[in-house]
């Protein structure tokens, strides 16, 4: 299947995608079983043979830098050298994988019979695939895929299993492991297992860090990670972590290898597996416990459409060219390399922005079904109806209309959409309604959010009476569950967005009023989405670039001047922002109205979710979108980052949050558009 032509950034001609080909059209034509038992002979870096799991585990327990930290701790702790030898010989037991290909064998088979009853297509660039093979063939290889279901680490390795491609080891979570017989599964299908956090645990970094260097180092298999660190609940970019990066760009930066290769792969759901777990999720109802009952029991999901899934390999980046001119590798001679060595700060802003890098190229090969505009346009509708106390819903002709347009102008900003050209666009928008039928009602030619079902509790019976709050959570479950289609769009609108938003409270049409209202809600959200550090002018300026080319705005000597066309363009853009805008708003609000002495980073969620409850219920807010337990939290970060909050450390008091209430106003009139006191907070921030 082809994918569309789409427009790219300051660039107006028209550039050609790769075209994708769907991986479960043979397997819907020919045998599994063949599939699974078929010759399996994939090329490996420098057409090595993989190691086995047991002389990788000599490997790493026999090593320098393992032998130097033993020490350390022996010294430090003082335990015998042997017991802590023999204490990260278990660390590793319990980490390390033992990829055999009679459990791969058992997982192509199995994950060919789900695949082809959830998904209509797994759609995978070839191009991207004849990169990759190229890539691992010389140099190590450091797979980065997006992380937005469960469903993503199998999905990889089912893809480089059909396209006889080495098989990844992966990175998973400990509570995987718990799982009974599938944490042993996964297991030998090449995962292996890392505590969510070990802060100080020096011999636990080392057992570690030393594990995924020797994999790499030796190009044993290609290693693969999450860069966002956990899924994202609301399918929109998450901060990216830093420690994998770290150590698995350290081989090259100490010379240990020539290069590594990192490919970004981003993973696109029609429709997500996990939709109303996420929104509980962030509801405050608690993410269940993984375990294989579970498993068992969500058999019933087999029974759903789930559409289609777009697999986009990128580019293969080149960690000697992105450290060009940027690290100075001499440093590392200084002394030997088997001592554990804190990065210094240079090092640390080189991994970040090579991160935020990274996340960037897998936001921008992600593909946008229909439906992502769609949910995009009803919840601004639902908003807009709710403010003005008008009919819910839109005349499906009128939200057809929208569609086409909005299509156009993400195609101009450079979104990867994935809309077929050859369907009229009633069929693509019926189409859509139709495999997100839990999520809208359509009756009267009139489609609105299908807000009278769901619920935090499931399976309550529709009969028995809701309190207002419980009905308030049920409708939140459907809106936070369009607003995850909604994310899936926000990295096309942001810059435009921000720069609509500051031309709307910006005190002149002025160019710097305006570069000064953008550069402080960037610098607000930059915990909220993905901005790249240190690159505000840069993303001001494609923000300018792309609505004068769009012909919604003009730029007269200095002065901004919207055009008639852009009217709507720019009111739907600052409606784009404004649910976040209301989020960091209300929690300000929270922190400077409601008694937060003592209050600490644990009760804070649950306090702020109380709070907007209460004013939703009032009609004081409009956006049910703030009960996002994320949002809150993202709006704690940005606060802590601008130090209009503080947490205590030591003592008594630790985790207590100290707010600054005076600062805290003064963001929350700023982000109102009440413009006195911009200047100021601007020239703090």
């Amino acid at each position: 299947m082809a994918s569309e032509a789409v427009y790219t950034h300051r660039d107006p001609m028209l550039k050609k995608r790769d075209d994708f080909e769907d991986i479960l059209e043979e397997r819907r034509n020919s045998s599994d079983l063949r599939y699974a038992l078929r010759c399996y002979t994939p090329v490996l870096y420098k057409g090595l043979t993989p190691s086995k799991a047991s002389e990788l585990k000599s490997m790493v327990l026999q090593s320098d830098q393992l032998h130097y930290v033993i020490n350390q701790v022996s010294i430090e702790t003082g335990m015998a050298a042997d017991e802590v030898q023999a204490e990260a010989a278990a660390i590793l037991e319990e980490m390390a994988h033992r990829l055999q290909i009679s459990t791969v064998r058992f997982f192509a088979f199995t994950l060919s019979k789900v695949f082809k009853t959830l998904f209509r297509s797994i759609c995978v660039n070839e191009e991207g695939i004849q990169r990759l093979q190229q890539a691992i063939h010389e140099h190590p290889v450091v797979l980065l895929p997006s992380h937005r279901s469960y469903m993503d680490f199998l999905l990889m390795s089912y893809i480089l299993y059909t396209y006889d491609l080495a098989l990844p080891v992966i990175a998973a979570g400990m509570d995987f492991m718990s799982m009974k017989f599938v944490g042993e599964m996964l297991r030998m299908s090449g995962a292996f297992f890392i505590r969510r956090s070990f802060g100080g645990d020096k011999l636990y970094w080392a057992v570690f860090s030393e594990y995924v260097k020797t994999i790499l180092k030796n190009g044993f298999a290609p290693v693969e990670f999450f860069l966002e660190g956990t899924r994202s609940r609301t399918c929109k970019s998450l901060t990216p972590k830093l420690g994998l990066l770290n150590i698995v760009m350290d081989p090259y930066l100490k010379g240990e290898v020539f290069d590594v290769s990192v490919v970004p792969v981003s993973i696109s759901y029609e429709r997500i597996l996990e939709e109303a777990l996420y929104a509980r999720e962030m509801l405050g109802v608690p993410k269940p416990k993984e375990s294989t009952s579970g498993l068992f029991k969500a058999r019933k999901v087999l029974s759903e459409d789930y559409g289609s899934i777009h697999v986009y390999f990128g580019q293969p980046v080149s960690v000697r060219s992105l450290a060009q001119n940027r690290v100075n590798r001499s440093q590392f001679n200084l002394t030997p390399r088997h001592i554990p060595r804190k990065p210094g700060e240079d090092i640390h802003s080189f991994v970040n922005d090579s991160a935020y890098r990274l996340v960037r190229a897998q936001e921008e090969n992600m593909v946008l079904k229909p439906w992502v505009l769609l949910a995009t346009l009803l919840l601004q509708n639902h908003h807009q109806s709710q403010a003005a106390g008008q009919k819910q819903g839109m005349a499906v002709d009128e939200l057809t209309e929208q569609a086409v347009w909005l299509r156009d102008v993400s195609r101009q900003y450079g979104a990867f959409l994935h809309w077929p050209d050859h369907t009229s666009p009633s069929e693509v928008v019926s189409s859509s309604l139709s495999l997100h039928r839990g999520l809208v009602r359509i009756s009267e030619g009139r489609v609105r959010l299908a807000l009278e079902q769901g619920g935090p509790a499931g399976g309550r019976d529709p009969r028995s009476a809701a309190s207002p709050e419980e009905e308030l959570l049920n409708q939140a479950v459907i809106i936070l569950s369009c607003a995850s289609y909604r994310n899936q769009a926000l990295h096309v609108f942001i810059r435009p967005a921000l720069l609509a938003s500051a031309i709307h409270s910006a005190s002149s049409n002025n160019k710097q009023e305006v570069y000064n209202s953008f550069s402080f809600l960037r610098n607000m959200f930059s915990n909220e989405f993905i901005l790249c550090p240190g690159a505000t002018v840069q993303d001001f300026e494609e923000a300018c670039y792309l609505l004068v080319k769009t012909g919604a705005l003009q730029i007269n000597q200095q002065e901004f001047v919207v055009t008639e066309r852009g009217h709507r363009t720019l009111a739907f853009l600052t409606s784009v922002l404004d649910p976040f805008l209301q989020g960091y708003q209300v929690v300000c609000r929270f922190l400077c109205e409601e008694a937060t002495e003592g209050l600490t980073e644990k009760q804070f969620v649950p306090a702020v979710r109380k709070f907007i409850i209460k004013h939703l219920l009032t009609g004081r807010l409009r956006y049910a979108e703030v009960l996002s337990s994320d949002l809150q939290k993202n709006t704690l970060a940005a606060l802590l980052r601008l130090g209009a909050v503080r947490k205590l450390k030591g003592g008594e008091e630790q985790g207590t949050l100290k707010v600054n209430k005076v600062m805290v106003n003064s963001l929350e009139d700023t982000l109102g558009g009440k413009l006195p006191t911009q200047k100021a907070v601007v020239a703090r921030l």
